[in-house]
């Protein structure tokens, strides 16, 4: 009996993958007693983090019966035992799946049920969280983080289980690791799932293209919650064998992470430009020595120019730009210290997030799929092994994300001859005034030009004459009069007339999600809840 051969002759290979724990085993033999990671006054060296995974690993499978494919859910704000409870996960083959922890109790259970949680890992100060998830999911055990009388406590059980060894569980590249659940900025958060396969080319390609010549003797500080971008970026610290300093505060200081710069010599931070704009605006910037700093990575929304520059002159050339969703896992575009121009000459390609990552290829689409020319503006779309595998049981919600094969990303821009992508905005941003297309972004980029504006959001709201009209929500310096400045008269001239917003407000702050994002969602409903809605609607149709 004969076989027909493979297409090419060639017979395929095994889809088996290393274990992403295997990053903090290798650092640990390589580097046992080196310093791993920081929290506040404590620190752990690498061998001594892999000995506390392995406990726990071991007390989830020994005590609860944990399996391959489990889903174990964490609610906890940032500390090592949740840094630690996603590489337990991942020796197990069990999947992580991390919650912003500053949702509400019945946000958190919606999350426990949708992943169909098997067990969960949950911080002492967080009992209504705990009690939700239990009535919400069938859910095996809960384990607290700190004594608390929902669960068995998570340092007691590592101590039970010091002596016992656990294998890596054998992955291939599409069983998952992690549900990265979406903001939920535009509906219900979902649970984009991540594999082992992807994400260890997502460490791979950060390492490549963020943050190159990375070694043992670098040091990474930690300003955004470990559930989304910042344990992606961690991780890849562990591979490279970089120390992780976590301050001990939950609420951003920018003192204290300018005095830990300066103590642990950090080369490298990720954050989002909303911390980076705080933290080079606050004056301790210029108390403490910085001059370690090599990578400031900054994603998840593009830095308007008025900010990047003013970082710029604070820390020198050490920005990074990334852009990417959680389902691309930051993977899309990277914009690297030496193409951040201070200065605003052609050169200097004012407003870009870069071109396509390593192994990616990103491309501008109409509606019908197909590729438009250079400056035109459609929906930006991606392949390569960064995309995820999909969304956990949401067959519709797929079926919205791709289209032959390109993953949709939602946002729209545009590239130019040489490759480098601009963003326009979310298309869910975009209005329609009076047949015409505004996308706000650009809008909010000339607002910041302006001396006394610190912070701009520009939303469409509906209008009987015009369909949507814009509306600006701006935050002025401490020392402006906002009564005093008239933002329409400053941008007459600066766009087209039918561009510059109908109305401006004045708020001391804008609405920012748990990752220090400005979400025009959370604007609109902070809009609505202080009945302006309904007032612009009303003085509109006068």
């Amino acid at each position: 009996m004969t076989t027909e051969a493979p297409r090419g002759g060639v017979v395929p290979a095994t889809t088996r993958v290393m274990n992403l724990s295997h990053f903090l085993t290798q650092a640990a033999r390589r580097h046992p007693d080196d310093i791993g990671f920081v929290w506040g006054d404590r620190t752990w060296s690498w061998g001594e983090m892999e000995a506390r995974v392995n406990a726990f690993a071991a007390a989830l499978r020994d005590r609860f019966g944990v399996e391959k494919g489990d889903r174990i859910l964490v609610q906890s704000a940032n500390c090592n035992q949740m840094f630690e409870s996603m590489f337990a996960c991942f020796r197990l083959g069990a999947v992580w799946v991390p919650t912003n922890y500053r949702q509400s109790p019945d946000e958190v259970a919606y999350l426990a049920r949708a992943s169909g949680a098997r067990g969960m890992i949950c911080q002492a100060r967080f009992p209504d969280h705990a009690a939700a998830c239990r009535e919400a999911a069938d859910l095996t055990f809960v384990v607290s983080i700190g004594e608390a009388e929902f669960g068995e406590d998570y340092d007691s059980l590592v101590r039970a289980h010091e002596s016992a060894t656990v294998a890596s569980a054998a992955v291939e590249r599409d069983d998952p690791c992690w549900f990265f659940f979406t903001s939920g900025t535009t509906g219900r958060p979902k649970a984009a799932v991540l594999t082992h396969g992807q994400m260890a080319f997502v460490v791979t390609n950060h390492l490549c293209d963020l943050m190159p010549d990375t070694t043992r003797t670098d040091a990474s500080i930690v300003v955004a919650p470990l559930s989304h971008g910042a344990g992606v970026h961690q991780l890849a610290q562990v591979a490279r064998g970089v120390k992780t300093i976590l301050p001990a505060a939950e609420k951003l200081d920018p003192p204290t992470i300018w005095r830990l710069v300066e103590e642990w010599r950090v080369t490298n931070a990720f954050t989002v430009p909303t911390i980076l704009k705080l933290l080079v605006e606050d004056p301790s910037v210029d108390r403490f020595d910085h001059s370690s700093l090599r990578y400031v990575i900054y994603a998840g929304a593009p830095m308007y120019r008025a900010d990047q520059k003013r970082a710029l002159e604070m820390l020198g050339p050490v920005l990074v730009q990334y852009f990417g969703l959680g389902e691309v896992t930051g993977n899309i575009t990277v914009l690297s210290p030496a193409l951040h121009s201070l200065e605003d000459g052609p050169e200097a390609r004012i407003g870009t997030c870069g071109f396509a990552r390593t192994g990616m290829q990103v491309e501008i689409q109409n509606d019908a799929g197909e590729e438009v020319a250079a400056g035109e503006t459609g929906e930006i779309c991606v392949i390569g092994p960064a995309v995820f595998a999909g969304y956990y049981e949401n067959p519709e919600a797929n079926a919205n994300a791709f289209r032959n094969g390109w993953f949709r990303t939602g946002d729209l821009g545009h590239m130019d001859e040489s490759g480098f992508l601009y963003i326009t905005g979310r298309a869910s941003d975009m209005y329609i005034s009076g047949g015409s297309n505004i996308y706000p972004r650009e809008i909010e980029e000339k607002l910041l030009q302006h001396p006394d504006i610190s912070e701009a959001a520009v939303l469409g709201v509906p209008d009987p004459v015009w369909g949507e009209v814009g509306v600006a929500v701006c935050v002025a310096w401490p020392e402006a009069d906002a009564s005093a400045l008239d933002l329409a008269g400053w941008l007459d001239g600066k766009m087209a007339r039918y561009k510059i917003p109908k109305r401006f407000l004045f708020w001391d702050a804008l609405p920012k999600s748990a990752y220090g994002k400005i979400t025009k969602k959370m604007i609109r409903a902070e809009m609505a809840r202080r009945g302006l809605l309904d007032t612009l609607q009303n003085e509109q149709a006068r």
